[in-house]
């Protein structure tokens, strides 16, 4: 019997695609902002992205590389080792060198907690360009000075306003087919830390509540 259920998992189907999807950190995204400016010229530069959890860290890397065109590889350095970091090189340097050259974008989460080997097999393809690197992470004070140095652009993301987190929460609503109102939406945004994967997780509480009932 063939499942009804969506491939693609939930949280998922709820990140925005798109950048008119994409609510908050206007602060990053403005014309005259550095991720602005770099997004209007199309020219990727290296860049770390910090803030707190669920903030959209993430979204913002993919976001960023669908919008240049680049291949993008993602890792976290809690569980990649270098043997993961030298391969995504050596693939990178094949499609730059390749007949339909193309650009590469490797973005690592929680970047901080690469050790040296790690970021000694990476610096030296962000320095000669074979990689375009984006760095998330939590801990901007961790970052070694080496690391932080490849980084044309540093972008911190806020946390979200209550009017912002309402307009994410209707559309995943609208996602997820569940009705809801403006004065719920406001509630739960209320509720969410300025986060908008708590609002996400709350949402889908509250609508798995809401069935049950």
């Amino acid at each position: 019997m063939t499942s009804s259920w969506p491939l693609t998992p939930l949280a998922e189907r709820m990140r925005p695609q798109q950048f008119h999807d994409y609510y908050g950190q206007a602060q990053l995204l403005a014309d005259s902002a550095p991720l602005g400016r770099m997004l209007a010229t199309g020219h990727l530069h290296s860049c770390i992205l910090w803030g707190a959890p669920g903030t959209g860290k993430t979204t913002l890397a993919r976001l960023l590389a669908e919008h240049s065109g680049a291949q993008l590889f993602e890792l976290s350095a809690v569980s990649a080792g270098v043997k993961e970091v030298r391969h995504i090189l050596e693939t990178a340097r094949q499609q730059k060198e390749g007949l339909f050259a193309q650009r590469t974008v490797l973005f690592i989460d929680e970047i901080h907690r690469f050790n040296k080997a790690q970021q000694d097999a990476l610096l030296q393809a962000v320095e000669i360009g074979d990689i375009t690197l984006i760095g998330a992470t939590t801990r901007s004070g961790l970052l070694t000075a080496p690391l932080l140095s490849r980084f044309g652009i540093k972008s911190r993301l806020e946390y979200y306003d209550a009017i912002t987190l309402m307009n994410i929460i209707l559309r995943s609503a609208n996602i997820l087919g569940t009705k809801i109102s403006e004065d719920a939406a406001e509630e739960i945004s209320g509720r969410s830390r300025g986060t908008p994967r708590i609002a996400n997780s709350l949402l889908r509480r509250v609508r798995d509540f809401a069935q049950v009932l």
